[in-house]
């Protein structure tokens, strides 16, 4: 009986790897959600919201508020970029909530973040000192 091909045992090398990494990030994720989720809290009666926040993490000011303290100031606003705001030294960073995969921002559209919060904490790593430039979907 002769054995798998190359093709085969390449894939299923591959599929192993993939698999180690993908519980790797996992776990990963559980910690962060956890420590994340305890620090943050939610507004009074409502379950699964991320509450308000003002922090100054590596140097600069993060602030958070839902979309009901800020809906007047978000008339402009353009689709999926409204029900939370977070600014990072009071320049706004646009996040969007995807259901319940978690959050995103425009720094890191391509990551899922528990809360607004980590997704801000996340910006200011990536930023490395930069400032946030105004997000014009028109320009």
């Amino acid at each position: 009986m002769p054995g798998p091909t190359r093709r085969q045992a390449l894939g299923a090398a591959i599929g192993i790897a993939a698999g180690g990494a993908l519980v790797g990030v996992t776990s990963a994720s559980a910690d962060t959600v956890t420590a994340v989720t305890s620090s943050e809290g939610s507004a009074p009666g409502r379950t699964g919201s991320p509450g308000s926040f003002d922090e100054v993490f590596e140097g600069r000011r993060i602030q958070g508020t839902p979309a009901e303290a800020h809906a007047d100031a978000h008339a402009h606003a353009h689709a999926g970029h409204t029900g939370y705001r977070v600014l990072i030294d009071g320049r706004e960073l646009p996040v969007m909530q995807h259901g319940k995969s978690g959050w995103s921002s425009t720094i890191n559209h391509y990551e899922r973040f528990a809360t607004p919060l980590e997704a801000a904490r996340t910006a200011v790593i990536s930023l490395k000192g930069a400032v946030v430039v105004p997000f014009d979907p028109t320009a």
